[in-house]
């Protein structure tokens, strides 16, 4: 039997999807981003507990922005892991850095998925003019997961977690996406507005810790363990605190926006629009979720998929390239 595994590195934790040579599901585990930083855990220990690792064919990882390559590459092929650095992407534990060193000395036949940014030939110019950079490169993960599932060649995903992207696919390819310090807002991440700029030039923050705190946990008053955030919002707004009730409100409004700013570009008929990440497909106990879905499926028709998108994703785009040769994966080459 062979195998393949999909990795979705996240803002909280790495998480993984093993399928096997019939692409069916085997075992999904999470490792804390904190407790693989500390050694608490690690990934050969864990991997080995569901498959033998000299039975996986290949297992396609994605690492921080992915912004120094544009291409799905062999890791062997790439260099200082396929970023140009991990200043300014949130709060670095170490823990994706082990994982992927973990993962080297495997010896594990690994492929890397490259983050959506200015060097992205396959992206609509304009989107690369704009902004250097537009998503990590877990969001091609899942957005290759979302055009298994549906079939729909022109859609809009949203991944609405920690931070929200939304993307943009038309006839099959990546258009473009909008990054989450220039988009909506996550629990966690988001834009940096007026009074953070000023912080920033004043030099009371730095502007990583910025957009750090720039998601609804500002409007909630939440200020806690990144692994905390979600649930202390949720928590206060099932007490119906105000501010935490505010908060969603607020994240349900900029999702709502930045869907419909990309159905206004789109330049074919938008076939449906795809929901994920944990805020993405809640339904309890608040029913984030419709609340979004009521706003826009007059677009198109929405479906919700599971927060595990990107790991399975990244599994989808390992077994394709291997079994079924693909030379692209939503517009973006394999290099051999």
């Amino acid at each position: 039997m062979r195998y393949y595994i999909g990795m979705d590195h996240g803002t909280t934790a790495i998480s993984f999807q093993i399928i096997d040579e019939n692409k069916e599901d085997v075992a999904y585990f999470k490792l804390s981003r904190d407790k693989v930083s500390n050694d608490e855990v690690n990934f050969k220990d864990t991997v080995s507990k569901y498959v033998d690792t000299g039975k996986i064919n290949l297992l396609a990882m994605t690492y921080a922005m992915g912004d120094s390559i544009n291409r799905i590459t062999p890791i062997e092929n790439v260099k200082d892991r396929g970023i140009l650095s991990i200043k300014g992407t949130g709060k670095v534990t170490g823990g994706g850095s082990k994982v992927y060193t973990q993962i080297e000395q495997l010896k594990i036949p690994a492929v890397l998925i490259p983050g959506l940014h200015k060097n992205s030939t396959f992206m609509d110019r304009r989107f690369r003019a704009s902004y250097s950079h537009c998503a990590s490169s877990e969001k091609v993960s899942i957005s290759y997961y979302a055009y298994c599932q549906t079939g729909w060649k022109n859609m809009i995903i949203a991944d609405i977690s920690s931070n929200t992207v939304c993307i943009l696919v038309e006839d099959a390819r990546i258009r473009g996406a909008l990054d989450a310090c220039i988009g909506s807002m996550g629990f966690i991440h988001g834009p940096l507005d007026l009074s953070m700029i000023r912080d920033i030039d004043e030099g009371r923050k730095t502007a990583n810790e910025c957009f750090s705190h720039a998601g609804i946990s500002k409007i909630a008053n939440v200020d806690t363990k990144i692994n905390n955030v979600k649930d202390e919002i949720i928590k206060k707004a099932m007490n119906n605190e105000e501010d935490a009730l505010l908060a969603i409100d607020s994240l349900v409004m900029t999702v709502v926006m930045e869907i419909y700013g990309l159905y206004a570009i789109a330049e074919n008929k938008i076939e449906g629009i795809v929901l994920t990440g944990s805020g993405g497909t809640m339904t309890q106990p608040i029913n984030i979720s419709n609340m979004i879905k009521e706003k826009v499926e007059r677009i198109a028709p929405v479906k919700v998929l599971t927060s595990k998108s990107g790991a399975i994703g990244s599994a989808y785009i390992a077994y394709d390239i291997t079994e079924n040769k693909k030379e692209e994966i939503l517009g973006i080459k394999v290099e051999k």
